[in-house]
């Protein structure tokens, strides 16, 4: 049994166990990274919004909880103080599409173990909890400023979301034709 220890060896050196509660209101993301976290050994319940999320950790108590930053209903940052009352053992990382340095130290300040910019892949969920209380957090390359056409698109999707998904009404408000509006979502999430 040979064990690495380059630079190509993973963050995390030990696989992470137990329970997780993955809050995201973007159920596509949610479900997948949910679905790997599995894979990789971890119980996992998610929950689209604050309500849903602190009904699972009074029945369920998870040991780790990875919440995004902005959903229908309250802000990750609000839920994470609540969390912690409610579960002060619970790690908690926070998870954002709109990351800044001052974001992330706020997550930190209320108790959050690490934040992470979206897309996060699993292996980094497990690095972020697996780096511990003491690792550096956020450093210019931690947090990244997106780029003009991915904060764009990442605005489009939250309107859209505030919608309910009704295409007419998101046009209106982003003061966009509903052809031009269909062209833009018809395109792939643009990179950071």
């Amino acid at each position: 049994m040979s064990t690495s220890s380059g630079p190509s060896a993973p963050l995390h050196r030990a696989p992470l166990h137990g329970t997780m509660l993955l809050v995201d209101d973007d159920e596509v993301f949610r479900e997948r990274l949910a679905r790997a976290l599995r894979d990789r050994g971890l119980e996992v319940w998610t929950a689209a919004g604050p309500e849903a999320a602190l009904s699972l950790v009074d029945r369920e108590a998870p040991e780790h909880a990875l919440v995004d930053l902005r959903m229908p209903g309250g802000s990750g940052l609000d839920l994470v103080p609540t969390l912690l009352a409610r579960e002060p053992h619970m790690r908690v990382v926070v998870l954002t599409g709109y990351g800044s340095i001052a974001t992330a130290l706020e997550a930190v300040r209320r108790g959050a173990l690490h934040y992470l910019t979206k897309p996060a892949d699993a292996d980094e969920v497990l690095a972020a909890f697996a780096r511990g209380p003491d690792a550096p957090f956020a450093t210019a390359t931690d947090v990244s400023t997106p780029s003009l056409s991915r904060v764009e698109w990442e605005h489009i999707q939250r309107v859209l979301t505030d919608c309910d998904g009704n295409v007419s009404e998101a046009a209106r408000r982003l003061g966009l034709h509903r052809r031009s509006l269909q062209r833009k979502l018809a395109k792939y999430p643009v990179a950071r």
